[in-house]
């Protein structure tokens, strides 16, 4: 038996986790080697919501490894669902009557990765009966796989990730984003860029959702905030939070579930104070 904290971190074949990790991997392999060679772009809703036949591909692959091993179990993708809000959350009701429900972006930060700009990720995770009970983010950038399983912890490289210590705004390098929408979306994302930008150490904007979780789940951020997401942005990332000692919750405070759309996570320590200066911006999105 080893010391506590050097116990290796294995997953069994055909393992739920396994087969995310699996997915992720492949997929994301896939997507670095067709890198550059993007020529086809269509979009959803507007200039700025990219949509490439790399995320379609990508979407099919994981659609395909999942179901030969998971037949029975439903998933709900960003490629499958029509552009906007409404449709979204739409989407999602109807899934969740599903007891195993994967939820999958196959290329979160399209607009990076069609630009060759190296920030953007694949996001797998698990929910049953309405709970994330595993969440896979793989940059196949950096070849970093995040793990989180419920109930035991989340690893990148295979180690333990832990939130960071900084206890005060202050001190804290914050993420936000800036997704797509942007009339309902940029004044509150920027409400709350323009007053926290002088309270904090500093703020950054990679473009990725699921790999801003990651890295607040790994220490990297304090805490990052932004309006106008969907299940499919957060689902991984949220459980790699709290396996991680982390918080997340809507932007008022109330707990993170699935359909949440405008998220704060931190390494809980900033949750309360990162919420409110939010609500003093009126930069919560409600």
């Amino acid at each position: 038996m080893n010391q506590e904290g050097k116990v290796p971190y294995v997953v069994t074949s055909k393992s739920f986790t396994a087969v995310a990790i699996n997915a992720a991997s492949k997929a994301g392999e896939w997507i670095k080697s067709k890198l550059g060679t993007v020529k086809q772009l269509d979009t959803k809703s507007g200039a700025p919501d990219l949509v490439t036949e790399v995320d379609k591909g990508a979407e099919q692959m994981i659609r395909k490894l999942i179901f030969t091993h998971f037949p029975d179990h439903a998933l709900l993708g960003e490629e499958g669902v029509e552009p906007g809000p409404e449709a979204s959350k739409k989407a999602l009701e109807q899934a969740l009557d599903e007891e195993y429900l994967w939820i999958v972006d196959p290329v979160d930060g399209t607009t990076n990765y069609v630009h060759g700009y190296p920030f953007f990720s694949v996001s797998i995770a698990l929910a049953h009966k309405g709970e994330v009970i595993v969440g896979v983010i793989y940059d196949p950038s950096r070849d970093e796989m995040f793990v989180a399983e419920k109930g035991k912890g989340a690893y990148v490289h295979g180690k333990r990730m832990a939130v960071s210590q900084q206890g005060t705004l202050n001190e804290s390098l914050l993420a936000t984003g800036f997704p797509v929408g942007r009339d309902t979306t940029l004044p509150q994302n920027m409400a709350g860029l323009n007053y926290l930008a002088p309270r904090v150490r500093n703020i950054r904007s990679g473009g990725s959702a699921a790999l801003h979780l990651a890295y607040v789940a790994s220490g990297r951020l304090t805490g990052y905030w932004e309006v106008g997401l969907n299940a499919w942005d957060l689902a991984a990332g949220s459980l790699m939070i709290t396996e991680s000692g982390g918080s997340i919750t809507d932007t008022l405070g109330n707990p993170y579930h699935l359909g949440v759309r405008h998220v704060v996570a931190t390494n809980g320590l900033i949750q309360q104070e990162l919420v409110g200066a939010l609500k003093e911006a009126k930069g919560t999105g409600e």
